[in-house]
Parts: C-alpha cells; structure tokens; sequence
C-alpha cells in the first residue's frame, strides 16, 4: 500500500498541484476550495501539519528593541532630499522599533512552511492591475491568525463535506475547508 495517493500525476506535476492547493486553501479569505474527494485527503495531511506547526510555534519568539534608519518623507510621501556639496541626499531620520525575533525552532518552523507554500499576491481593496498587487505573507498570517484561532483544539483543523459528483468524469467532489 502506498503512503500518498499519485493521483494520476509525475511526482513533480503532484507536488506543484498539492503545494497550490494547499496555499489556495490558507490564503482563501473563506477558508475553503472545492475540489475531488483524492486531492483533499492528500491536502488535508498537508495543512494539518502545517497548522499543528504553526500552533506549537505561534508564542516561540523574543521581542528586541532596534534603531533604524528611515528616510524622512513629506505630505506627499515623497522622499525628502537636501544638498550636500552640490549633490541631492535622502534625509534619513534614526527610529527605535520592536521586532519580533524567531527563537530557533520556530525559524525551522517558518522555514518548512515557505517550502510548502507559494508566494500569493493579492490586490488591495478598491484598486486593480498589475501595480497594486500586494504580496501576503502567508506564514505571518500562520503564526499570527490561524494558530491563535486554533490554539485549544487537539487536531481536526480542517473539514471535508462531500457536494456531489462532477458531470464530466463523475468524480466526487467536495469542499475542504478551515473548522
């Protein structure tokens, strides 16, 4: 018996479909994408892990104070520049932030997850075309949304609710989705 299902694909077509899916599923506002009954059981093993990683890893961190260099900007947002023995120089004004640094496992953590997903770029509300699009850091949401919503819960993070079969093939199909 087999440890995953083929699902009549070359090992390299099965990954690329399974990490989509996968991504598609955590970056869905929804929580939830329609597809057959074989796919999901395979994407289900995939996010679970994935979730249980991030709920196991979601507090594993330190935060540390740091001094920055920023460009100073005007009402315009534009960059502020002054001259400076005849040529133009960004202003840069030092500000002190706190950031969120990763203890070594949930590094590892954070690191297997960005093998297992792809980058998702998303438009902001109100706005369209290829310049406006965002890039979501999808591990960020991870750590910082889904594995709070999940915290209490011993496994089971995700539902398969079977909708019927497909017309064409007649294969069953069902949505997988976020409890």
């Amino acid at each position: 018996m087999a440890m995953y299902r083929k699902l009549g694909k070359t090992s390299s077509q099965r990954k690329a479909l399974l990490r989509n899916q996968v991504t598609m599923l955590l970056s869905s506002p929804e929580g939830r994408i329609t597809t057959t009954e074989a796919r999901a059981k395979e994407i289900q093993k995939i996010v679970e892990k994935m979730i249980a990683l991030a709920v196991k890893e979601k507090d594993n961190f330190e935060t540390v104070k740091v001094t920055a260099k920023v460009a100073r900007k005007d009402k315009d947002g534009k960059r502020v520049k002054e001259v400076v023995d005849g040529k133009k120089v960004t202003v840069y004004d030092e500000v002190e932030k706190e950031i969120k640094k990763d203890m070594p496992s949930r590094l590892h953590a954070r690191r297997q997850m960005l093998k297992t997903f792809y980058t998702v770029k998303q438009s902001p509300e109100g706005k369209s075309g290829k310049k406006a699009m965002k890039e979501v850091d999808l591990v960020a949401k991870m750590f910082d949304e889904i594995a709070p919503k999940y915290a209490n819960r011993n496994g089971g993070y995700t539902r398969i609710v079977k909708i019927g079969q497909r017309k064409g093939d007649a294969a069953m199909m069902v949505i997988i989705e976020l409890v």
